[in-house]
């Protein structure tokens, strides 16, 4: 366990001779401090850039990658996979596309139009691999025979190699039904802690898979495992944290212009394969399907917020990348069509276990702190040690293919900052072995004090250690998977906060750790920052020291009017609906009786121009207010019953309305939030999900006026008894709408719904 570690500490002692006293200064600042960047993030290079997937380079640059999409509007040829870098997160250059009509993969039936969709970006083993859809296939005659392919890379620009076969082949749908393929879309690979590599994809018709992978990425063995239901899920992305692994999913119609509901929610598990299940313990397969918000629509111009990345700054603050789009530009040409989709970025946040986007607030509209990128001391032009840091021992500078030039130990030695760092602080670099142990370290090399973190190839651990005076007084240590290749580029981080210490080795900061050690520190480590290496062999690049971003433990806080109004709420006691009731076509079957509103569903709908359906209603007033109920019905499970519904509506006219209900979406049951307006000559319709119901939900939603625009926001909420609410998100009503509001039991003839009461709060 200890080997290597005596030449380290020796070297972190010698470098007490080579620093000389400097007064304490922050080790960086955030890229263009005290400046603010403005989503989208794209919109430099693009109008739209779908399905965003984010890596760090071993250059050192941000990679990101999009769907097959005309970048520009009016530009009309769609992209083969377009790529884009970025030295901050926020600034990004289109670099080119990943594939030419030469270039593009040999069994894509482009006579039949395929497109490529959805890449995922990886680095293993040396080598970059980007997973992506191919929509139309060679392996069939038949039309949506979809399957998920492999290219590789030496960098992430590329050149990209196509595989040559699909890594998971098109999958029927039906026996007998000629183009009936379930939907093998959306794929993302993880590596599994034991170096194991998996892949995730799926989406509606069939819903998200995980299956293994072969080593060297190319096609998938043995059994595949579900992990999140059918009519629900789509654009699987998983990361592991604190001991579980996190299945982000994106929910709902990606692309239904202005009324465009997508979100992302998430469960998690112990175990890979699952079951993930939210934060109440629904798992995500059920048909009540279980899944926490993560990322929800606010009210502000983006709606239709989803298929995201996650993407860590050097501060070791989480970010999300997702699309999303703006409700008054919803299509990249016109009216109709592609829908536009650009590329956001905001701060994700681990609130009680689990991860939201701004802590709740969700996308934003203004100006915002950017991530934390700099602090990196660039090693390219062959200059060590870099600016601000001072060699112990002997460095060389070497070309290398894949990071540009790197600092290569000739023997046991260290690189350390000339510069105070002190309180919370993260240290990362890219390394790389030839048999020496290579680490980062935080103390105070006078005292020969401080925390180091070691990848030891020849014990084949990560080892992290706190010493006093020279003297190991606590460690913590991981057996690496036997596969991992020291001699290829790996990405270490140390970070420091409040005496707790916490090292992680990954393949390439995505989220999937080959380990993760933590350490309670008995004393500050120091002030020092180091990369060491005990012996001649170690290479190491994109070195960084930054203040350790600062944790959001709470929630935004959410007004929601609490205070009873009993003259506009209905209990259904009395035989009779209370005073204050009006109906839109009078439905005679619902009736009061037992205490409760009884109400059949309707064959009858308020979506699209037949507006058949009943709705009853009542004028809520002016100002703030909450309306809820409590639905009981008898949709059942797993049947398909589309679309039988009951819940609460918000009603300007039978074409301009947001609907909240406990619904059966084919196999599913669903709370959708969903609003119907007119648009460009026609009507548009979209929802957006909130938490899972159950036979009983309580189901509200929340108003608030714009004080900017005027316009209505309207926030909706779900709860099964016993849990908590779940938070769901804001549809906008023009300003100056007159609101009524009130319940609805529609969508097919088949169930009841029961109404305990609807209540006004303001």
């Amino acid at each position: 366990m200890r080997q290597g570690l005596p030449a380290v500490l020796t070297v972190l002692s010698a470098a007490a001779l080579a620093v000389t006293t400097v007064a304490p200064a922050s080790a960086s600042t955030p890229t263009r401090s005290g400046d603010r960047y403005v989503n989208p993030v794209s919109a430099a290079f693009a109008d739209t850039f779908a399905d965003p997937s984010v890596i760090r380079g071993k250059d050192g640059y941000w990679y990101a990658y999009g769907t097959s999409d005309p970048l520009r509007g009016g530009e009309k040829t769609p992209h083969r996979i377009p790529i884009a870098r970025s030295s901050d997160l926020v600034t990004w250059t289109y670099v080119g596309d990943a594939f030419s009509d030469a270039t593009v993969p040999g069994w894509a039936d482009t006579s039949r139009g395929a497109a490529l969709w959805a890449p995922d970006i990886r680095y293993v083993d040396g080598q970059y691999r980007m997973y992506y859809v191919v929509t139309e296939t060679t392996a069939t005659d038949e039309p949506n025979d979809n399957a998920v392919g492999l290219a590789t890379a030496p960098t992430p620009a590329g050149p990209w190699t196509d595989s040559g076969a699909p890594v998971v082949g098109p999958r029927r749908g039906g026996a007998g039904e000629p183009g009936n393929f379930l939907w093998t879309f959306d794929p993302s690979a993880v590596t599994d802690t034991d170096g194991s590599q998996w892949l995730f994809y799926g989406s509606y018709y069939g819903g998200i898979f995980v299956q293994r992978l072969t080593d060297d990425g190319t096609r998938v063995v043995g059994d595949a495992t579900r992990v999140a239901i059918d009519n629900k899920f789509e654009g699987a992305y998983v990361v592991r944290k604190n001991g579980y692994w996190y299945l982000f999913a994106s929910t709902a119609n990606c692309c239904a212009g202005p009324t465009t509901g997508y979100s992302v929610q998430v469960g998690r598990s112990r175990d890979l394969r699952g079951p993930y299940v939210d934060r109440d313990g629904v798992p995500l397969t059920a048909s009540r399907a279980g899944g926490t918000p993560a990322l929800v629509q606010n009210g502000n111009r983006w709606v239709g917020a989803g298929h995201n990345a996650v993407v860590t700054d050097l501060a070791g603050q989480d970010w999300i990348a997702y699309h999303a789009i703006d409700r008054g530009t919803p299509y990249l040409d016109g009216t109709d069509g592609i829908n536009r989709r650009p590329m956001l970025l905001d701060r994700l946040d681990w609130i009680g276990g689990w991860p939201t986007t701004r802590a709740g607030a969700g996308p934003s509209a203004t100006p915002q702190p950017p991530p934390a990128t700099g602090g990196v001391r660039s090693l390219d032009d062959g200059t060590v040690p870099p600016s601000g840091w001072a060699a112990v021992g002997s460095w060389t500078s070497v070309a290398d293919a894949q990071s540009g030039r790197a600092a290569h130990s000739q023997g046991p030695a260290a690189l350390v900052s000339r510069r105070s760092v002190g309180g919370d602080v993260r240290v990362e670099a890219d390394v790389r072995s030839g048999g020496a142990a290579v680490g980062l370290a935080v103390g105070d090399p006078r005292a020969r004090d401080g925390v180091v973190a070691t990848v030891q190839p020849k014990t084949h651990r990560l080892v992290l250690q706190e010493r006093r005076a020279g003297r190991v007084v606590r460690s913590q240590t991981a057996v690496l998977p036997a596969g991992a290749d020291l001699a290829r580029w790996h990405s270490l981080a140390l970070d420091v906060r409040r005496r707790t210490a916490h090292a992680q080795l990954s393949s390439a900061r995505l989220g999937d750790p080959l380990a993760d050690l933590t350490l309670v520190l008995r004393a500050d480590p120091g002030p020092r920052a180091a990369v060491v290496a005990d012996a001649a062999g170690a290479v190491v690049d994109n070195l960084s020291v930054n203040r350790a971003s600062r944790p959001v433990t709470r929630p935004v806080r959410d007004d929601v009017p609490s205070r009873l109004d009993p003259s506009a709420s209905d209990e259904f006691t009395g035989g009779a609906l209370a005073p204050g009731w009006s109906w839109v076509r009078e439905d005679p079957a619902a009736t009061v009786v037992d205490g409760m509103l009884r109400w059949p569903t309707e064959a009858a709908d308020l979506t699209g121009t037949s507006n058949d359906a009943g709705v009853l209603l009542r004028d809520p007033g002016a100002g703030d207010w909450t309306i809820q109920t409590q639905v009981t019905n008898d949709l059942g499970t797993d049947d398909v019953r589309n679309f039988e519904q009951g819940g609460l509506v918000v009603y300007v006219d039978d074409d301009l309305f947001v609907r909240l209900s406990h619904v059966a979406i084919w196999n599913t049951r669903q709370t959708e939030f969903g609003k119907e307006m007119p648009y460009a000559g026609r009507l548009s319709y979209g929802g957006t999900i909130v938490g899972p119901p159950d036979t009983t939900t309580l189901l509200r939603i929340t108003h608030h006026v714009d004080p900017a625009t005027g316009e209505h926001l309207l926030r909706a909420w779900s709860r099964r008894p016993g849990d908590p609410w779940v938070r769901g998100g804001v549809w906008a009503l023009p300003a100056g709408s007159q609101l009524r509001v009130g319940l609805v039991s529609q969508g097919g003839t088949g169930a009841t719904n029961d109404f305990d009461y609807f209540r006004l709060y303001r």
